[in-house]
């Protein structure tokens, strides 16, 4: 694993297995992360924005989360990276209706767009020119979206240690089944402050284990248990080497009132 596949591995998509109605963030709402790697203390950040928006297609409001990633410092000049994801839910039933995701690791550039339908149980995949391609995927029975939007949406499940939830993970153009467990409480110091919180971790039990999980490869997201359940840290566990993203900044919903922490 490099630090290309941990920033890859971040906004792996998942969701809740039953429609996900609410989502986990709001109009205007920004999270903010420092990102470190094994002996490098900073090699990146990631950034998830939320806004209100509209369906091009249909009129219909909906949210739109942009993820942004990027290697910085020493990281960024071993390895430059930055990646750009945004996923489009419709407001009302809070499933996902579009995800486009594009990449830069030095010269090479990755596109994608999936869009989903769910009344024919089927995504579509697409890369744009100079090379086109168009995939149909057929999807399990869930509701997807990215990994990250997948775990801040845990804000609003209310589980409990020893308590699971099922999830569909998209990751590029390949769909997995995966539990999300609630490991136990455990205290976190961060830059915002040390909170009493709720570790969870996304396993791949329904099905036989590939790609990250088959290689031995953990996530895991500690969720604060105050009013506003923040997402204060991800981790992500390669052959050599954790991932830690570390909430460093948060700008609440435009409904809760505009000052950050």
């Amino acid at each position: 694993m490099t630090l290309r596949h941990l920033f890859l591995l971040l906004p792996l998509a998942a969701s809740a297995a039953t429609p996900p109605g609410s989502l986990g963030l709001g109009d205007k709402e920004v999270l903010t992360y420092h990102v470190s790697w094994v002996v490098l203390p900073g090699v990146g950040s990631i950034r998830i924005a939320a806004d209100a928006a509209t369906d091009a297609a249909t009129g219909a409001p909906c949210l739109s989360v942009v993820t942004t990633t990027a290697t910085t410092g020493l990281a960024h000049l071993l390895l430059p990276f930055q990646a750009r994801s945004e996923s489009l839910f419709d407001t009302a039933s809070g499933r996902l209706i579009s995800l486009d995701e594009s990449s830069i690791t030095r010269k090479r550039q990755n596109v994608h767009r999936v869009t989903f339908d769910y009344a024919a149980g089927v995504a579509r995949y697409s890369t744009p020119p100079p090379f086109p391609t168009m995939r149909r995927l057929d999807m399990p029975e869930g509701y997807p979206t990215d990994m990250i939007t997948c775990l801040v949406n845990a804000r609003t499940w209310d589980l409990k240690p020893g308590q699971t939830r099922d999830a569909l993970v998209l990751f590029n153009d390949d769909f997995y089944e995966l539990t999300i467990h609630a490991i136990g409480y455990d205290f976190i110091e961060t830059p915002l402050g040390t909170f009493r919180t709720l570790e969870l971790e996304p396993r791949m039990e329904r099905t036989p284990p590939k790609g990250m999980f088959k290689r031995g490869s953990r996530a895991k997201v500690w969720i604060s248990q105050d009013a506003r359940h923040l997402p204060l840290r991800f981790e992500v566990e390669f052959k050599f080497g954790t991932g830690i993203a570390t909430l460093t900044g948060y700008q609440p919903p435009a409904s809760a009132g505009r000052s950050p922490d």
